[in-house]
This record gives C-alpha cells, structure tokens and sequence, in this order.
C-alpha cells in the first residue's frame, strides 16, 4: 500500500534531509542510468540515457535485450525498485536507508536474476568525490517523505517543460532526467554547430561533454540541488555559447537572478512558492530566458517557432 499522497500543488522542499535523500537517489539513478546507457541504441546528445517521469516515480523506458525489453522504474509511493521484463517477469528492492554498496549488489543480483547481463563503468560520474559503487559502504539516508516530495515537484516541473516546449517547430530533447547532474532538462537548438566545449566536468571525458554541445542550444529544467553545487531546487535556464549581455538580460519574474558561478539563471523552487501565480511565474521565465538566448544569439525565431 502506497502512502497519503501531498495535496499541495506546490509541496514545500523541506531543508531537513533533502540532500541527504536527494543525495541518496542520485546515486541509485546513476546505477541504473548506467545500464540504459550501456545497453539503448545511441542517440544524439546522449539523450537515450536518460530517464523519465511517470505516474509513480522515474523510469528507464523498455531497454532492449535479445528479443525481448525490460525496463526499470523508481515508484516513490511505495518506494521501491522494479526491474520488470517482456516476457512477464519481475523483481523488486525496498528502497529504504543503506549504504551504496549494498544496494548496488542487490540491484546487480536482480538484473542477474532476470537473465540481463550488463557490464557499466561502476563509479559516478559528474561529482568530484567518485568512489566505485561497490566501494562506498557509507550509510545513505533515504526518507520516504522526502521521496515523495521530490517526485511531486519534480512532475510539477515536467509539466511545466512540456507546456512551454509545444510551439517551437526546430530540434529539441524531450523531458528527461539526467541523472549524472541529477536534473530535469529540455533543450532547444538553433540548428548552427557551436563552439568546441572546454569540457571539465569532474569525472566525464571531455568527448562526452563535447558531443552534448555539440550545437548552440538554450537548455531549462529543474534542479533538485547538490551539495556541489546550488544547494536547494530551482528552475534554471542557460545558453551554450552563450552570448554577449545574456548575463544582463532583462528576464522574469522578479525573483529570478543570473548566477556568475554556475553561467545560468536561477529561480529558487522556494521564492517561487511564495508567488501570487507560480505556474505563471515558471512561464514567465522560460519565455523570458529563451527569448534573451535566441534574440542576443541571432536564432532564426521566425523559422524555429510557431
């Protein structure tokens, strides 16, 4: 049996244990992020790594295997883990406190039990601290709560994504879940190649990054928060190259900001619950930041958009 469901259409990210927890599933999505990109047809950008948002938490999406799928699901309402397959069968893992390296050896015993054979990299990558899944015995903490919260808003954001992205008519990702930056993202492309990215991302080879800016892109999502990084949710939005005055560019709502250190715009999920209309307010800067990216970056608008 599932627990109550929140309410609340914008449900509070509470301060205490949201890393934590956050901490926690990011460190399980990249282990199974690993096997969806070890065993999916390769697509550009890497977008066949991606996992996406359902009903009930985060999925892999059928993964082929010989002549049959399966597919991984995150359900955050009863929280566990399922690894189901084509040909009827399924396993599941307690998504509960643990330390990392025991829940990667059960999740490869599931995988094993199921007869899919998979061999990844088993170190996290996009983190400056990457020790081998089966290395790292530290207990994480996982509270089923915040679980739920995060899943909640994290589909508020997809839904968001989604209705901003219908009118444009030029190349652009789905909503996906990257689960080596640990965010929800969609990109727009201008459909010119962009300069050579100078990669540094900790532990991804350059060539990775490269190939995911390969073309000049205005991307925006929902960022949970890291500790490496901006450390509570916000939306987001940024250019690649981005172009001059961008940083300075007049956007929406009020309680948006341009972040020097990270080269993106920010709005804070809690600002953003304290606004007469959020829904509008995410709107709002969505269009505000790709127009200042399309217009100061020279796009095509009239041909890239219904």
């Amino acid at each position: 049996m599932s627990g109550a469901v929140s309410s609340d259409p914008w449900p509070e990210a509470p301060v205490n244990g949201w890393l934590d927890t956050c901490a926690t599933i990011h460190m399980w999505s990249q282990m199974v992020g690993k096997v969806r990109l070890a065993r999916a047809p390769v697509q550009n950008h890497w977008w066949h790594v991606a996992l996406y948002l359902t009903a009930r938490g985060l999925t892999t999406s059928a993964i082929p295997d010989g002549t049959r799928t399966f597919q991984i699901d995150f359900d955050f309402l009863d929280h566990r883990l399922a690894i189901a397959t084509s040909d009827g069968n399924l396993e599941t893992i307690p998504l509960v406190s643990q330390s990392i390296s025991d829940f990667y050896d059960e999740f490869t015993a599931r995988l094993a039990a199921l007869g899919v054979t998979v061999h990844i990299w088993p170190v996290p990558v996009e983190l400056v601290e990457a020790i081998p899944f089966g290395e790292n015995r530290s207990v994480s903490e996982y509270q089923p709560e915040i679980a739920e919260r995060l899943w909640r808003i994290l589909s508020i954001a997809d839904m968001a994504l989604k209705r901003f992205f219908s009118g444009f008519l030029g190349k652009a990702s789905p909503a996906h879940f990257f689960w080596g930056s640990f965010d929800l993202a969609m990109t727009r492309f201008s459909g010119r190649p962009a300069p050579e990215h100078p990669g540094g991302i900790p532990n991804v080879a350059d060539w990775v990054t490269r190939e995911a800016y390969s073309h000049e892109l205005w991307s925006c999502g929902f960022w949970p928060g890291t500790r490496d990084g901006f450390e509570r949710p916000a939306f987001y939005a940024y250019a690649y190259p981005e172009p001059p005055d961008f940083s300075a560019a007049p956007t929406l709502p009020k309680e948006a900001r341009y972040s020097a250190d990270l080269r993106l715009f920010l709005l804070p999920y809690d600002d953003l619950r304290r606004h007469a209309e959020p829904a509008q307010a995410v709107g709002d800067f969505l269009h505000s930041t790709y127009e200042a990216a399309a217009d100061l970056g020279r796009w095509d608008r009239k041909c890239l958009e219904r």
